[in-house]
């Protein structure tokens, strides 16, 4: 299901107008599905650069004032300011908004989130799996989102109808919608986005703490395997600290295998790391 037709909602905001949020509003412009774009931020240069930009049509630096009148909220800043920014705009959305976010996510967060909001005001979880190793407005684009996944988490509070707009404003960007359960969300996404960002960070380190001038000798694969190192630290941070509870599971499991990789080296036994290579590779490949 596609919006077609005149504007889907007269105004929206924008918390948050880096990458995505910035994304989101080039796609709501493209595809008009909107009238008037708010965006609110920490940097009033950044906001400025925004409408220079045209990205969005006017900022607010007061949250509260960001979001009068609006139709749809999305919140995009890191997912640590979340439920503030829900604690603090609570009064003063209008009855009937849908609020919906872009965070990497979920879980206990979605029911937080609905706790803190008016009956009267829709919350929608939503992640869209797409995105870049470059932050910023700069990195924007509308077509970001094209062919790109986006889960869609409602709970047994979820207005149907809410969930159902969110939907297509996703499937008008091109984005291929799943629905999945919130906990679920986090347990899939701790193990294939949240961990593999943390070894990358972590690689980094530690060729940095063997010798940081090997650095320089980078090549092409170490580029590939470390390129999600260069994603911002503050949201990275909060992703790990909100799903810290899968996250610290799997790095367990993490270390478990380099250990049994370490064992194969110190007995030289080449069948064995040959084996788990091997396995790797093949399961790999049918990621495609």
């Amino acid at each position: 299901m596609k919006i077609t037709g005149s504007f889907k909602f007269q105004k929206i905001t924008i918390f948050g107008v880096g990458l995505i949020g910035g994304s989101f509003a080039l796609a709501m412009k493209k595809k008009k599905l909107c009238g008037h774009i708010v965006g609110f931020g920490r940097s009033e240069k950044n906001l400025k650069r925004a409408k220079n930009k045209k990205i969005i049509d006017s900022y607010k630096l007061d949250p509260v004032a960001a979001c009068k009148d609006s139709d749809l909220i999305l919140f995009a800043t890191p997912v640590g300011f979340f439920i503030d920014l829900a604690e603090i705009i609570k009064d003063s959305i209008k009855s009937g908004a849908i609020v919906t976010d872009v965070g990497s996510v979920k879980g206990k967060l979605v029911y937080d989130i609905e706790k803190i909001l008016p009956e009267t005001v829709y919350f929608v979880g939503g992640h869209p799996i797409a995105g870049s190793d470059q932050s910023g407005i700069d990195a924007a684009s509308a077509n970001i989102f094209k062919s790109a996944k986006c889960m869609i988490t409602p709970t047994d509070k979820t207005d149907k109808n809410a969930m159902n707009s969110v939907i297509s404003i996703w499937e008008t960007f091109g984005s291929i919608v799943k629905i999945i359960d919130p906990y679920e969300h986090d347990r899939i996404y701790g193990a294939i986005s949240h961990l593999p960002h943390v070894i990358a960070y972590n690689l980094v380190n530690t060729v940095a703490e063997i010798d940081s001038s090997y650095l320089l000798f980078s090549g092409q694969g170490f580029k590939d395997t470390t390129r999600i190192a260069s994603s911002h630290q503050e949201l990275w941070r909060d992703i790990c600290l909100l799903n810290r509870e899968n996250l610290l599971k799997y790095i367990e499991v993490f270390i478990k295998n380099l250990d049994r990789v370490k064992k194969h080296l110190k007995a030289s036994d080449a069948k064995s790391i040959e084996r788990d290579f091997a396995n790797a590779r093949e399961l790999r490949e049918g990621i495609g």
